[in-house]
């Protein structure tokens, strides 16, 4: 299952949530500041520490994105909801 990595209160990360749910997507939202090893694990596979950060579950990430920057990573990779 895809994870999704946000912060609570993050516009892009609640924008990428509606966005995903809207178009039907199914995924895992993980709250980094609620646990400390998943935000350990999302800097790991991002390099980053910036939300929205996707996780697929073939392991592509995308990491601080917007839902425009969303669109296009997954048009690219041919990912379309299951």
């Amino acid at each position: 299952m895809w994870k999704v990595y946000i912060k609570p209160g993050c516009p892009w990360c609640i924008d990428a949530v509606d966005w995903l749910t809207q178009r039907g997507f199914e995924f895992e939202t993980v709250n980094v500041l609620a646990d400390p090893r998943e935000y350990d694990r999302m800097k790991k596979l991002s390099g980053q520490n910036l939300t929205p950060t996707l996780e697929t579950d073939s392991g592509l990430v995308l990491a601080d994105f917007d839902v425009q920057q969303l669109a296009t990573f997954l048009k690219s990779h041919q990912l379309t909801p299951s």
